[in-house]
């Protein structure tokens, strides 16, 4: 299949610039393959499970990894920013430079509001990444990082607002406990613990993967054919323990409900081996496009993505390209309000 055919238009006013507040209060677009679509609110969610049914949700942190600061090379000073998109060590980040042309590698740079950020650049890619190593290291490192770091808003909402002190919360799900995503896994921020408290109390499990979401997730396919792209790595873990639960649950006959398409991508990703979920850890650069066989996800809620991503790929694999298309259409001509802010939608499985 072509990029191409991933394409669609999206009114610049339906791009959510803010969530809506409470986080449940989102429209929730319920998509049935060969039966229709439902308006409801997230807050229905509940009407939708069972007990016995598991929901696994992705506990990455997004850390606040915009950087801005100084390169120093001798004498000579420039503004410089970053995003860090990959923790490669405790020490080391891949990153998105902006102006990368300033950069080559050995040059110092300090970094955070009052510069005392340390870092070396290690070596500069040929697409504006840069590899760099901080003079702090592990924890230590994670807190200055969020002690001067900005959150790190997509491009479709930070080229249209300045970062707000209220992003910090907004941003993040309930229950992000794994300090290292630079990108939110945005389904999961339309839940409440009211919301999930009342799942539990009618008998669905909640299990925690993570799997910390990377930059890469914003760029785009720059190839004609889907086969041609490749797709960044991100690292992830599913427990041995959320593994024996699932199965349990499955053999008993319960669904497995994916928060987000970066629990989706993982969870199949445990299962590529042998088409049986297995524990997990380690990187993983999954594509999923249509034709894959899913062996472990059997319902996904997810936001709204954009027009020949990689994601729009995953939710027509997952639902039915002609069923995606046409859930689509609706979404924007009833208003539905689309990308990380935006509303949301619970696909069930072709």
């Amino acid at each position: 299949m072509r990029v191409d055919d991933f394409d669609f238009e999206l009114p610049e006013e339906l791009i959510a610039l803010h969530p809506v507040e409470p986080r449940d209060a989102a429209r929730l677009l319920v998509v049935r393959p060969g039966v229709g679509t439902e308006d409801r609110q997230v807050r229905n969610l509940p009407e939708y499970f069972r007990a016995g049914d598991v929901l696994v949700v992705n506990d990455t942190r997004v850390l606040p990894a915009e950087l801005s600061g100084e390169r120093i090379r001798g004498e000579n000073r420039s503004q410089v920013s970053f995003n860090l998109h990959k923790r490669i060590d405790g020490q080391t980040w891949k990153a998105f430079a902006r102006p990368a042309k300033r950069l080559k590698a050995h040059d110092r740079l300090m970094l955070g509001d009052d510069l005392s950020l340390a870092a070396t650049v290690i070596e500069r890619g040929e697409t504006g990444e840069v590899t760099l190593r901080f003079d702090l290291s592990a924890g230590a490192l994670d807190e200055a990082i969020k002690a001067h770091g900005a959150m790190p808003l997509p491009p479709y909402i930070g080229l249209k607002r300045e970062a707000e002190a209220r992003d910090k919360d907004d941003y993040q799900t309930v229950y992000a406990r794994k300090d290292g995503a630079v990108a939110a896994p945005t389904a999961g921020l339309h839940f409440t613990p009211e919301l999930l408290g009342k799942l539990e109390a009618m008998g669905v499990a909640i299990e925690r993967v993570t799997l910390h979401v990377g930059a890469g997730t914003f760029l785009p396919v720059k190839v004609d054919e889907i086969k041609d792209h490749k797709m960044h790595a991100e690292w992830g873990e599913v427990p041995a323990e959320v593994v024996a639960r699932i199965h349990e649950a499955k053999a008993k006959g319960g669904r497995v409900i994916a928060v987000g398409t970066t629990s989706a991508r993982l969870l199949e990703s445990a299962a590529r081996g042998t088409g049986m979920l297995a524990p997990f850890s380690g990187d993983t650069d999954i594509f999923i496009t249509p034709g894959f066989p899913f062996r472990v996800v059997d319902m996904l809620m997810t936001n709204f993505h954009l027009p020949r991503s990689t994601l729009m790929m995953l939710v027509s694999a997952f639902a039915g390209y002609d069923t995606m298309r046409e859930a689509y259409a609706h979404a924007i001509a009833s208003g539905y309000r689309f990308y990380s802010y935006g509303d949301s939608s619970l696909l069930f499985r072709a």
